[in-house]
């Protein structure tokens, strides 16, 4: 009897240190994600360029009607079908049922029309606008059917609509979208604290799959150190872009984390200003970029992985064409044509964004410039200075970014943009293809585009940006390529 007893305790005690154990605990339902640069603004279809906006919103806070997924292929979203006419100008879109917008208003074909013709019409300041200057007309059928007419062929229209600048959004709010969002994702704004944190909460009424996480919260984490030990503290679960690749060695022998390389669609550049002096000289800029080591800028700023590039263009991209040749490192070439060029004593600013890659190949570049006698003066500027000055205001010689956005090569053919590249060569080109819809024609236009870049030196082509993603073992759902600048919480969840 007492033996039985004494075993029952036993028996009880270990019941109640198996309930406590943390194995057998609840899953958590929150999340904290940290990026490097801050968004100037949530609305992603008048906030301007930068990647954060859409790493905060896509997916999470606004959809479009179609969506990228995460092996860059075309889904549906808002519009569940679609069907094409014969000539494939027209584009009639059968709408979800049931959808609201995370104010309680519901989602028609009204807001469609709204978003799209407020896209492509004379007073947007959507950082895509080309992606909608074919569509001749938006025509609501009914509630949950909108007809989309493209004055031309456009091979990549279903595509372009996944894009973040083309979400869908409420004309009852639109004009608040900055700074109080209201979309039709599973998540809506919980906390903006200016400078340190974004709460993202679920969307109760979400019309699609619920959400598994209750809460994110993105942390802005500008410094790499800083970033590193929030990882290994346990204040940050995911670093879906981890700037500091020299610390990954530690992460990687460390059990309570994973370490995940992949794609982006980051082309990484030196970018020059084509349209100032002396850099309007097509001499001058094949001289910067004979100057260039890639080597030595992927090793030296990003501890070796990187894949160099030789135009504007993502090596993965089956229309890919290796042009590194075209502008190889070769100083003495550099030097050559600067005297060819009649430039002496040549000094030029170097413009750099708080990216750690940006701030780390600089003083490289800065290095090799002035051994073939450019003297370059480096200036750290703060993300939204960078983007009224550098990218808005084209106030600078050089600088170095990557442009995360997929398909986007046809930025070169943007009137003012930052770059100031002018080509009439490469403006045919770009409306060839975006007239084109045989996927060999198409193919063979892009690897033309890619030569004309290449030839005219547009920029300093140095790399394709990896997506360093680290993260919490425990963590579910992470992207391990990223088509498309987003950080997708709905689908993340922890293991239990």
């Amino acid at each position: 009897m007492r033996n039985s007893l004494v075993l029952l305790a036993i028996a009880g005690a270990l019941i109640s240190a198996t309930a406590l154990t943390p194995a057998y605990a609840a899953a958590r339902t929150d999340i904290n994600i940290s990026l490097q640069l801050e968004p100037p603004s949530l609305d992603p279809t008048t906030g301007g360029a930068a990647a954060a906006i859409r790493e905060v919103t896509y997916g999470n806070i606004f959809e479009g009607l179609t969506r990228i997924d995460k092996d860059g292929n075309v889904q549906p979203l808002l519009a569940k079908t679609w069907d094409i006419s014969p000539d494939g100008l027209t584009y009639t879109f059968h709408l979800q049922s049931g959808v609201k917008f995370s104010d309680g208003t519901p989602f028609t074909a009204d807001d469609v029309k709204y978003s799209l013709d407020t896209a492509r019409g004379d007073k947007s300041v959507n950082a895509q606008k080309q992606l909608f200057a074919k569509i001749a007309s938006v025509d609501v059928v009914d509630p949950q059917t909108v007809k989309v007419t493209l004055s031309g062929p456009q091979g990549d229209f279903l595509y372009d609509m996944g894009w973040g600048d083309a979400v869908i959004v409420s004309q009852k709010t639109a004009a608040t979208n900055g700074t109080a969002p209201v979309g039709t994702g599973p998540y809506k704004l919980g906390t903006w604290v200016k400078g340190d944190h974004i709460d993202l909460v679920r969307n109760d009424s979400y019309w699609g799959t619920a959400p598994k996480l209750d809460k994110a919260t993105f942390k802005f984490i500008a410094d790499p150190t800083a970033a590193t030990a929030a990882l290994l503290a346990g204040d940050v679960d995911v670093s879906p872009e981890f700037p500091s690749p020299e610390s990954l060695g530690q992460f990687r022998n460390d059990p309570r984390f994973v370490v995940n390389i992949g794609t982006t669609e980051g082309e990484t550049v030196l970018a020059m200003n084509n349209g100032k002096a002396p850099l309007d000289n097509i001499k001058v800029r094949e001289a910067i970029a004979h100057a260039i080591d890639r080597k030595a800028i992927i090793d030296g700023a990003m501890f070796g992985l990187g894949t160099p590039i030789g135009s504007f263009f993502p090596p993965g991209d089956p229309a890919y064409v290796d042009l590194t040749s075209i502008s190889s490192f070769d100083p003495a070439k550099s030097k050559q044509l600067l005297a060819d060029a009649g430039i002496k004593n040549l000094d030029l600013s170097l413009k750099l964004p708080p990216a750690s890659y940006a701030r780390a190949a600089g003083p490289i570049i800065q290095q090799e410039l002035a051994d073939v006698g450019i003297k370059v003066d480096i200036t750290n500027v703060e993300w939204a200075d960078w983007l009224q000055n550098v990218f808005t205001n084209k106030d600078y010689d050089l600088s170095i970014v990557s442009h995360v956005e997929p398909n986007d090569i046809g930025v070169f053919s943007k009137p003012g943009y930052y770059f100031n590249y002018h080509s009439d060569a490469f403006n045919k080109i770009m409306t060839d293809l975006n007239n084109a819809t045989d996927p060999d024609k198409r193919k063979s236009l892009l690897q033309d585009a890619q030569k004309q870049l290449a030839n005219d030196f547009a920029a300093g082509f140095l790399f394709e940006y990896p997506n360093i993603v680290v993260a919490n073992k425990d963590v579910q759902g992470l992207w391990k390529n990223a088509p498309i600048p987003a950080v997708e919480i709905g689908e993340m969840s922890w293991a239990q």
